[in-house]
C-alpha cells in the first residue's frame, strides 16, 4: 500500500526517481534509465530545466521542426513549430508554399492593449462607490509609479483603470477594470504587481474614507488577477488573389475551389460543432509557434476561445469573401505574447526559435502566429473540400504505426514504397507489416 510522502520537494532528483519508481512503476530499473535518458548531457542546461519548475525529475521531448517559405509582409520566414501532430509542419508548409507565388501572407497588429481587474464586493451605494472611485482613480495611479516607471520608458505602462458595477450579473460584485501596455513583455508579472498595488490603495483609501467610517459600508477585496481574455489585443492576417489564380489542383477548377472553401468557412460560422474543430486547426499553427516561442500556449487557448464565442455563439475564427473576382481568406485574433521575458531568455531551443525568425518584436511575433494559424486552417479546409483530410494526416501517421510496431529501417522503406499506393489505416498497415515479417 502507498502512503503518502512528507518533504517530497526536498528530497534530490535521484531520491524523487527512486520513491516514483518503486511505489508507482512495476520495473524500478527502466523506470530509472528511461528517465534519466532523457536528461540533457550539458549538466548547466540540465539544471536550467529542473528550475523551470518544480519537483522535475527529467524532460519530456517534444520535436522542434521547421515550416519554410513563409512570405509576410514582403519578407521570408523560417517558422520554428513544437507540436507532435503528424502533419501539421506539413501542412504548414504546403500553405505557405501555395501562397509564396500569388502575393503571400499580409499581417498587421491592430491593438495591443491587455487586460486585468480587482474583484470585489461592496454593499453600499453605487452612486457613492463612483463618486469614490473618481477621488481614487488618480492615488492608485500615483501609488503604482514605481512599478511602471521602467515600462513606461519602453513605451508601456496603465492606460486606463475603470470601475464597473457587475451587480447585475452578481450581487454587489465590482471591478476594477484594468488597461497595460506591456510592449514587448507578455507582461503578465509587471500587470498582477501592478493589480496587487491598486488592491493594497483600495482597501487603504476605502478604509480611511468617509463610506466605511460613517456609513459602516463594507468592501471585501476578492481577488486580483489578470485576464486572458483580450479582445483588444488583436492581429489580423490575410491573403488574397485572383480566382484564376487558385489553380494548382488541375482536378477542380478555380472557381469550384474558392466557393468550396468560402462554403466550409460559412459552415464553421454557422455550427459549433463543426466550428470547434475548425479552430481547433487553427490551433495547431499557433500553439505549435507559441510553445516554440516560449510563451503560454494555455494562456493564448483560452483567449482565443472566448473570442471566437464573443458574439454569443463559438464560430469560425477565419473568414472568406469572394468580391469582383477577388478570392480573399483571413483571420482576426487575440494573441497576447512576448519576446522578453520568462523562458525567451532562458530556454536554449526558444532563443534559437526568436533568432531564426529574426529576433522579432512581440508585435512582430503576433503577426508572424497569426499566420501559421491561418496557413494551418488553408490546408486543412483544403483538403477538406478536395481530397479529405485522412489521405494527408494517415500517410504522415504511417511513421508512428511503424514505429508502434518496431519496423525496421528495411520494413519502414518497402512499406512507405506499398502505402503511396494504398490507402493507409491502422488494421492496413498492421496487415501488410505481418505479411511482409511472414515472408
Amino acid at each position: 500500500m502507498i502512503t503518502p510522502i512528507q518533504g517530497f520537494s526536498k528530497l534530490t532528483k535521484d531520491q524523487k526517481i527512486k520513491w516514483i519508481a518503486e511505489n508507482y512503476t512495476s520495473n524500478t530499473a527502466h523506470t530509472t534509465t528511461l528517465l534519466e535518458r532523457y536528461w540533457n548531457t550539458d549538466a548547466k542546461v540540465q539544471k536550467l530545466h529542473d528550475e523551470f519548475i518544480e519537483n522535475t525529475i527529467t524532460n519530456y521531448y517534444l520535436p522542434f521542426g521547421i515550416a519554410p517559405n513563409f512570405l509576410i509582409n514582403d519578407s521570408l520566414y523560417a517558422i520554428p513549430m513544437v507540436i507532435e501532430e503528424s502533419s501539421v509542419v506539413a501542412a504548414a508548409s504546403k500553405a505557405a508554399k501555395f501562397w509564396l507565388t500569388r502575393g503571400g501572407f499580409k499581417a498587421q497588429v491592430l491593438n495591443t492593449e491587455k487586460v486585468g481587474q480587482v474583484h470585489f464586493m461592496y454593499d453600499g451605494d453605487a452612486d457613492q462607490i463612483t463618486s469614490f472611485f473618481k477621488q481614487l482613480k488618480p492615488i492608485l495611479k500615483m501609488d503604482a509609479a514605481l512599478l511602471t516607471k521602467n515600462m513606461e520608458k519602453r513605451g508601456g505602462g496603465i492606460l486606463d483603470i475603470e470601475l464597473r458595477n457587475k451587480t447585475k450579473e452578481l450581487k454587489n460584485y465590482y471591478q476594477l477594470h484594468c488597461t497595460f501596455e506591456t510592449q514587448d513583455a507578455m507582461g503578465a508579472n509587471f500587470i498582477n504587481t501592478c493589480l496587487e498595488q491598486f488592491s493594497k490603495t483600495l482597501r487603504r483609501e476605502f478604509d480611511d474614507s468617509a463610506l466605511n467610517t460613517q456609513n459602516k459600508e463594507t468592501l471585501d477585496i476578492v481577488m486580483s488577477i489578470l485576464s486572458n481574455y483580450v479582445p483588444n489585443c488583436i492581429v489580423k492576417a490575410e491573403v488574397s488573389c485572383p480566382i484564376e489564380d487558385l489553380n494548382e489542383d488541375k482536378n477542380i477548377a478555380p472557381e469550384v475551389f474558392a466557393k468550396k472553401i468560402l462554403r466550409a468557412v460559412e459552415i464553421a460560422k454557422a455550427e459549433p460543432f463543426r466550428a470547434v474543430t475548425h479552430n481547433k486547426g487553427i490551433m495547431n499553427g499557433i500553439d505549435a509557434v507559441v510553445l516554440a516561442t516560449g510563451n503560454d500556449f494555455r494562456a493564448v487557448e483560452a483567449g482565443v476561445h472566448a473570442y471566437a464565442a464573443k458574439n454569443g455563439n463559438y464560430s469560425s475564427l477565419t473568414h472568406a469573401s469572394i468580391e469582383n473576382g477577388i478570392f480573399k481568406f483571413w483571420i482576426e485574433v487575440p494573441l497576447a505574447l512576448g519576446t522578453v521575458g520568462g523562458l525567451t531568455s532562458l530556454h536554449p531551443l526558444v532563443k534559437l526559435a526568436l533568432e531564426i525568425l529574426q529576433k522579432p518584436s512581440a508585435q512582430e511575433l503576433m503577426k508572424i502566429t497569426a499566420v501559421a494559424g491561418l496557413a494551418q486552417n488553408f490546408a486543412a479546409v483544403r483538403s477538406l473540400v478536395t481530397t479529405g483530410i485522412q489521405e494527408g494526416h494517415m500517410k504522415m501517421h504511417l511513421m508512428n504505426i511503424l514505429n508502434q510496431f518496431e519496423a525496421t529501417e528495411s520494413e519502414k522503406i518497402a512499406l512507405i514504397d506499398y502505402f503511396k499506393k494504398h490507402t493507409v489505416s491502422h488494421s492496413a498497415v498492421v496487415e501488410a507489416l505481418a505479411q511482409l515479417r511472414h515472408k
